[in-house]
C-alpha cells in the first residue's frame, strides 16, 4: 500500500523555532508566502536527488506561539519537506529557523483522530493472537487494508478472475462485475472481489463507460498487487 500512501497529500503540526526575535505580524506575512507552489531543493540527509522541485502547500496556520517557537499546521503535497519549508521560513524572515517538533497528522484518508493504537496494543494484540488464537485484538489494532483505498474508484472482479491478477496479468472487462466511481484513463483503481477484498492496484486503460459497454480489451493494467496468489482458486490457463 505504500505506493498509494506515498503518493497522498500529507498534513502535519510542527513546531518552528526562530533563530532570532520577530513580531507577530511580520511573522504571519512572510509565513502567508508560503501558501500555494513552492520551490524546494531537499535537505542534504534526503533519500532524492537534491535537484529543485516545486511542491504545492495546500494551506499552512500558525495555532500558536511562544517566544521564538511557533506550533504550525501544515497540509502539503506528498514529497515536501518540512524542515526544509521551517529552514526556508527562517531565510525569509532574515533571522534563520529550523524544525523542532514534527508529528504526522493525516496522510491521504488516513486521520490520527479517526483511528489510534500504541505500540503496546500491537504488541499485546500479537500476544493474544500468538498465544490464544484470538483475533478480535489483531482486528482492533489493525487497519484492515481495504480502509486505505477508501477513497479510490473500484472495479469489482469476478472470482474466476483474482487469481490471475494475482499474478501480475492485467484485469480485462470479461472479469468485470461493478464499477464504483467515475473511471478515467490513467486514474489509479482498486481492483476487488466480491466480497470486498482487495486484490490490487493498477491504472485505468478505459473510461467507466467503456469499461462497462466492452466486450473484450483490458480495463486495469495491474501495477500493485495486494492479495496472495492462491487465495482463490486458479481459473486461468484451463
Amino acid at each position: 500500500m505504500l505506493p498509494v500512501l506515498l503518493k497522498e497529500d500529507k498534513e502535519y503540526m510542527v513546531v518552528m523555532r526562530l533563530h532570532g526575535d520577530v513580531d507577530d505580524d511580520t511573522l504571519q506575512r512572510v509565513v502567508n508566502l508560503f501558501r500555494g507552489p513552492i520551490y524546494q531543493r531537499p535537505p542534504l540527509r534526503s533519500a532524492v536527488k537534491r535537484a529543485i522541485r516545486v511542491r504545492r502547500i495546500y494551506d499552512i496556520k500558525i495555532w500558536e506561539r511562544d517566544g521564538r517557537n511557533v506550533l504550525m499546521q501544515v497540509w502539503c503535497e506528498a514529497g515536501t519537506y518540512i524542515r526544509k519549508l521551517c529552514h526556508d521560513i527562517g531565510e525569509i524572515l532574515g533571522v534563520g529557523a529550523h524544525m523542532q517538533e514534527l508529528r504526522r497528522i493525516r496522510s491521504g484518508s488516513l486521520d490520527e483522530d479517526e483511528y489510534r493504537a500504541t505500540l503496546h496494543d500491537v504488541v499485546d494484540a500479537y500476544h493474544f493472537w500468538r498465544e490464544h488464537g484470538l483475533e478480535e485484538p489483531m482486528r482492533k489494532a489493525f487497519i484492515p487494508v481495504e480502509y486505505t483505498v477508501r477513497h479510490l474508484p473500484k472495479v469489482y472482479i469476478r472470482d474466476t478472475a483474482v487469481d490471475a491478477v494475482c499474478h501480475g496479468a492485467p484485469l480485462t472487462v470479461p472479469g468485470v462485475v461493478r464499477v464504483e466511481g467515475g473511471i478515467k484513463v490513467g486514474d489509479y483503481v482498486a481492483v476487488m472481489t466480491l466480497k470486498g477484498e482487495l486484490v490490487a492496484l493498477g491504472r485505468a486503460a478505459m473510461r467507466t463507460e467503456q469499461i462497462l459497454s466492452s466486450k473484450k480489451g483490458v480495463a486495469v493494467k495491474t501495477e500493485h498487487v495486494v492479495m496472495e496468489p492462491g487465495t482463490y482458486p486458479r481459473a486461468w490457463g484451463k
